[in-house]
C-alpha cells in the first residue's frame, strides 16, 4: 500500500477524533459563556468569571482527549503501521484498531506512560541543546538554542507517534524495551528522517496561512456583523494596566476583535490540521521510521547511546 491508499484506509479515525473535537470545542465554549455570565451576576467582574470558565472547559476538554481522541489516535497510528509494514488492511479498519489498542495496551494510561516517557525524553534532550546554546553564547545563544527546542517540539511529537508506531510493531516485544529501541532509531537514522523535516513545517505553513486565513476572515466578518460587544469593553478594562505589546492590543476595544477573530481561525486550523493535514503527512514520515528500523533493529548496546542524554531513558532502560 502506498502513503495516499493507507491514509484514506485510515481516515474514518480521524473524522472520528473531529467529531470529539468538535463536542470539546463547543463544550468550552458553552462553559466560557456561563462563566462570563455567571461572574458578572454573581461578582460583577465578567473577566473573571470567564477565566474561571475557560479553566473548567480546558479541563474537560483534556479529559475528553485522554479517554477518547488520544485512543481513536493509537487505533489510527496502529493502523498506519500495519499497512506500513505489511502492505494491507482489514476492511473493518477502525473496528481492528480498537482491538489491537486493547490487546497492546491493557487501559489509557499504559498508553500515556508510553508516550510520557518519549516525551520526557527528547524534551530533556531539547533542554540540553537550550543550556548548551546559553553557556556559548550568553542570551543570543540561549534564543537560538530556545529556537531549536521549539522547533524540536514539533519533531517530538511526530517522533511519539513514529515510537507509539514502532511499539505497535514489535508486538511480541515489551513495550518499555520497544520504546527504547524506538527512541534510538531516531538518533541512528537522524539524516533519514531530517529530510521529512521540510514536508512537516512546508505543509503546516501552508494550512496555517489557508485554513487559518479562511476562517479568521470568517470570524471577523462574523464579529463586525454582530457589532460592539459588553465583552470587548470588559476584556479591555481588564488589559488596561499591563504594558506589554499583547496587552495594549487587547486593552482597546477596537482591536479586539481582529485578536478574538485570529485565535478562533487558529483553533479551527490546529482542529482541522490535526484531523486532516497532519496524518497525511504522518503516514509519510512513519513510513521513513519504521522501514529504517525494520532495516535495523537497535540492540541491546545501542541503548548506551541514550543512557548519558536522559535520565528518563535511562530509568526505563533499567526497568525492562
Amino acid at each position: 500500500m502506498d502513503n495516499k491508499q493507507i491514509y484514506k484506509k485510515t481516515l474514518g479515525f480521524s473524522l472520528r477524533r473531529l467529531l470529539w473535537d468538535v463536542i470539546s470545542l463547543v463544550l468550552f465554549l458553552a462553559l466560557c459563556t456561563l462563566g462570563f455570565m455567571l461572574g458578572e451576576k454573581l461578582i460583577k467582574n465578567s473577566v473573571i468569571g470567564l477565566v474561571i470558565g475557560a479553566i473548567i472547559g480546558l479541563v474537560a476538554v483534556i479529559l475528553i482527549s485522554r479517554f477518547v481522541s488520544y485512543m481513536l489516535k493509537a487505533g489510527q497510528i496502529a493502523m498506519m503501521t500495519r499497512g506500513v509494514t505489511e502492505g494491507e488492511l482489514p476492511d473493518n479498519v477502525i473496528a481492528e484498531g480498537k482491538k489491537v489498542v486493547k490487546e497492546r495496551f491493557l487501559t489509557v494510561t499504559a498508553y500515556f506512560a508510553v508516550t510520557n516517557v518519549i516525551k520526557g525524553i527528547f524534551n530533556q534532550i531539547g533542554r540540553g541543546i537550550t543550556k548548551v546554546g546559553e553557556s556559548i553564547g550568553g542570551d543570543t545563544g540561549g534564543a537560538i538554542g530556545g529556537a531549536v527546542s521549539s522547533v524540536m517540539q514539533t519533531i517530538v511529537n511526530y517522533l511519539c507517534d513514529c515510537c507509539l508506531g514502532w511499539v505497535f510493531y514489535r508486538k511480541d516485544v515489551k513495550a518499555a524495551k520497544a520504546t527504547c529501541e524506538g527512541a534510538v532509531l531516531f538518533f541512528k537514522h537522524g539524516k533519514t528522517f531530517a529530510k521529512n523535516m521540510g514536508r512537516v513545517f512546508g505543509m503546516g505553513l501552508v494550512s496555517l496561512l489557508l485554513i487559518g486565513g479562511v476562517f479568521t476572515g470568517v470570524f471577523y466578518a462574523i464579529l463586525h456583523a454582530i457589532g460592539d460587544l459588553p465583552l470587548y469593553t470588559d476584556v479591555a478594562a481588564f488589559f488596561v494596566e499591563n504594558e506589554s505589546k499583547l496587552a495594549q492590543i487587547l486593552s482597546n476595544p477596537a482591536t479586539l476583535p481582529i485578536a478574538f477573530s485570529i485565535l478562533g481561525g487558529v483553533i479551527v486550523w490546529s482542529i482541522l490540521h490535526s484531523v486532516f493535514i497532519r496524518p497525511f503527512v504522518l503516514t509519510g514520515v512513519l513510513r521513513n521510521y519504521l522501514e529504517s528500523g525494520m532495516n535495523d533493529i537497535p540492540s541491546e548496546a545501542s541503548f548506551a547511546m541514550l543512557d548519558s542524554k536522559s535520565d528518563k531513558f535511562r530509568k526505563l532502560h533499567q526497568e525492562m
